[in-house]
């Protein structure tokens, strides 16, 4: 319960304090992106020490610092998040519900710093938000970071992935790296509200290219991507930590 309390409080205070840096910054105008890199990776690891949250990469090898990336990972916490934001070593911004654009400080925080949007009630304005995201990707050799699943699973067990990472891949030549995210539902299941302290492991596979695939072969890249995440859930939890993250 302590620990909870503490995870809340942090989540709060420091979630209010970086926000109001970054809404700062973006009415200053400034254009130096690595302003907001430092919040959300301060926030992500803050909150994953408070929660008592142990993260280790692997995988490093396969983000790529020269080029953009999108990140397709699997969902079921909160955590996945905040592993994320530590995890990957170079700019990218979160496509997510366009929900959270609406939180107090938090949402025009986030989308000061560049993160998108994307309406899921309405077509039209979700591939207006990915066509964005596309736009940005190429401006300025991002990557972007997509839950394919469109929410987080309650059981932890991988659900369809739905086709909008996967069209963004396509229309902009921009190759996937799946992701699997390991422990953090042990952390803080869906629906759940208590914080319990744990491992949590991400593993980054090889990029997916995507020049191999085409509008018509669509689906079998979302089945490649979707298996290859379904594998490396499924492959054994190393003993001693191989990399670690903070």
């Amino acid at each position: 319960m302590i620990r909870t309390l503490w995870a809340a409080l942090n989540l709060v205070v420091v979630t209010a304090v970086l926000a109001i840096i970054v809404i700062i910054a973006a009415l200053l105008r400034v254009r130096n992106y690595a302003v907001y890199d430092w919040a959300a990776r301060t926030w992500a690891a803050r909150m994953l020490r408070v929660s008592g949250a142990e993260l280790e990469v692997e995988g490093l090898e396969n983000v790529r610092a020269d080029e953009p990336q999108i990140f397709v990972a699997n969902h079921v916490s909160w955590h996945d998040v905040f592993a994320l934001a530590v995890a990957i070593p170079k700019r990218y911004r979160f496509v997510a519900k366009k929900e959270l654009a609406r939180i107090p400080l938090f949402g025009p925080a986030w989308k000061a710093a560049g993160h998108v949007s994307v309406d899921r009630s309405d077509r039209a304005a979700a591939i207006r938000s990915l066509n964005e995201a596309g736009r940005l990707l190429r401006e300025d050799n991002s990557s972007v970071v997509i839950f394919a699943e469109g929410t987080r699973s309650r059981d932890g067990r991988l659900q369809p992935f739905k086709k909008g990472a996967f069209m963004l891949a396509l229309h902009t030549g921009v190759d996937i790296v799946p992701v699997a995210i390991l422990g953090t539902r042990h952390i803080l299941p869906k629906g759940a509200w208590r914080v319990r302290p744990g491992r949590i492991i991400v593993r980054f596979g090889e990029p997916v290219r995507v020049a191999n695939y085409t509008e018509e072969t669509r689906d079998a890249l979302i089945e490649d991507v979707r298996g290859r995440i379904e594998r490396m859930l499924e492959a054994p939890v190393p003993g001693p930590a191989r990399k670690r993250a903070s």
